[in-house]
């Protein structure tokens, strides 16, 4: 029974994904004499945690109930009150935690708070599902740097486009929208210049009735080469930060600043440090990047470490062709040893086309 309430809590903390960030996804179920009397989640940075809400719905019920709470309730003032002392003040008995909060400002202060105040706490219920709900917030929290999902679209013979250029469109209808659906939910979505060059994207999200959040548009531009007429600067729907390096000439980078981009100089050099480059986006508060670039940019963020996550899809289409571009460009590896490997896979059929999900395992190549 406790594993039905932690999981209700674990579902309602997910309606907010894409929502929260920096902060965590956070569910909170209040349970009285075997019924739930309250739940709530965290819906945005800045507004009541989840257990404040949960305290709310449940109002005198609460008192003598237990909470079971996705993530540590925190115990330090911020934007909001500490969630314990809200806990400890609506007379709650027991607290259920699923996972500590790894943030430095809470660390185990809100559940030593709680037990200081006689409230009985135990940790660790569905402990590996909190973390890969907060899989985001985790990395970003511990490193300072973004959790970075790489997508790609291909065919069944490993092309993302014929000899002469032609990719629209390689994946269905249905991969496509959950592409969009990836977007809504990851802080920043980045790609090379190649991409805007050639594509010219306007890298929002567009979902039905137009509920999706466009992340930040992050463009790999060393040169500082990205057209003025782009749709990633001319459409305002989302911002636009372009990273350069010192070579980029002083009046591109003057000029796209007073077309609206933020212009970060990375570093010096012919090309743009991604690394530096995903250590300033931590700094900045990004907490997730979706890339979705070409094979130059995705051999790149693999070679340096960066990718957490892959999303591949793959259309039951062969194209052929030797000059036919794969997704992962590059020197690429020597030997099948060296290959970078996925774990914990999962796949999905999207009417026709395969979903393919998986974590880099970390060490590097295998």
């Amino acid at each position: 029974m406790q594993e039905k309430y932690m999981q209700q809590a674990l579902t309602i903390a997910a309606y907010a994904k894409g929502r929260t960030s920096p902060n965590p996804l956070v569910g909170a179920v209040v349970v009285k004499d075997g019924r739930v009397v309250g739940q709530g989640w965290h819906r945005k940075a800045g507004t009541e945690h989840a257990e404040i809400h949960a305290l709310h719905q449940a109002g005198e019920l609460a008192k003598g109930a237990t909470v079971y709470v996705t993530l540590e309730p925190c115990s330090h003032y911020g934007r909001t009150g500490p969630c314990s002392k809200a806990l400890i003040e609506a007379g709650v008995n027991r607290v259920i935690v699923a996972m500590r909060d790894p943030n430095p400002l809470v660390a185990g202060r809100g559940i030593k708070m709680l037990e200081d105040a006689g409230i009985e706490v135990s940790v660790g219920l569905l402990q590996k599902e909190a973390e890969k709900l907060n899989e985001m917030f985790l990395k970003w929290i511990t490193t300072k740097q973004p959790f970075v999902a790489m997508k790609t679209a291909m065919t069944l013979d490993g092309k993302i486009a014929t000899s002469s250029g032609k990719s629209k469109w390689i994946s269905n209808e249905v991969s496509r929208e959950r592409v969009h659906e990836l977007r809504d939910i990851y802080d920043a979505i980045l790609v090379g210049i190649g991409t805007v060059l050639t594509d010219d994207p306007s890298l929002t999200t567009r979902l039905e009735g137009d509920l999706g959040k466009s992340p930040l548009r992050v463009i790999v531009d060393s040169k500082a080469r990205t057209p003025l007429t782009a749709k990633v600067i001319c459409d305002k729907q989302a911002a636009t930060l372009i990273a350069v390096t010192s070579i980029a000439p002083s009046a591109r980078v003057q000029a796209l600043r007073e077309a609206g981009a933020q212009v970060l100089v990375i570093n010096e050099g012919e090309i743009v440090d991604l690394k530096k480059l995903c250590n300033r986006l931590g700094e900045q508060g990004v907490s997730s990047l979706f890339v979705e670039g070409g094979s130059t940019i995705n051999y790149s963020m693999l070679k340096d470490g960066l990718v957490d996550k892959v999303y591949s899809f793959i259309a039951p289409k062969i194209i052929g062709g030797k000059g036919a571009p794969s997704p992962v460009g590059g020197p690429g590896v020597d030997d099948l040893p060296a290959a970078f490997l996925l774990e914990d896979i999962e796949t999905e059929v999207l009417a026709g086309d395969i979903l393919i999900s998986g974590y880099v395992k970390k060490g590097g190549e295998a």
